[in-house]
């Protein structure tokens, strides 16, 4: 058996956020890749309602990995950083000629993973 050099993966997930995933995908494409001390520095300057959602699973992941692994937060990337939808909340409004408008609240789950550097 050869031994394999296992990566350190640390992971958050917020469930049921009450912001669609499409504008919460804007948002997470922006700091996938990047450091976590960077990526938390740009989501707090963010305008979009999802950044203060995705902030606050980062900073959850980075504080997981301090407390339960040991690692330091300057090692800390965004290998990973996803949101899937959540369950729709459906409501009936009614419209104009008594027909029926449906109002969709959509809702989102995020989940971030980090790594840490690899230094040879």
């Amino acid at each position: 058996m050869s031994e394999e050099y296992l990566r350190t993966e640390v992971k958050a997930v917020a469930r049921h956020i009450g912001v669609s995933p499409q504008k919460a995908r804007l948002v997470v494409d922006q700091v996938r890749g990047k450091d976590a001390e960077e990526a938390l520095q740009m989501l707090s300057f963010m305008p979009q309602a999802a950044a203060k959602h995705v902030y606050k699973v980062l900073r959850s992941a980075v504080a997981n990995a301090e407390e339960n692994f040991g690692l330091t937060r300057e090692d800390l990337y965004v290998s990973r950083v996803y949101v899937d939808a959540a369950p729709l909340r459906k409501w009936r409004r009614f419209g104009a000629r008594g027909r029926f408008k449906p109002i969709l609240r959509r809702s989102s789950h995020i989940t971030v993973i980090l790594e840490e550097y690899e230094y040879e």
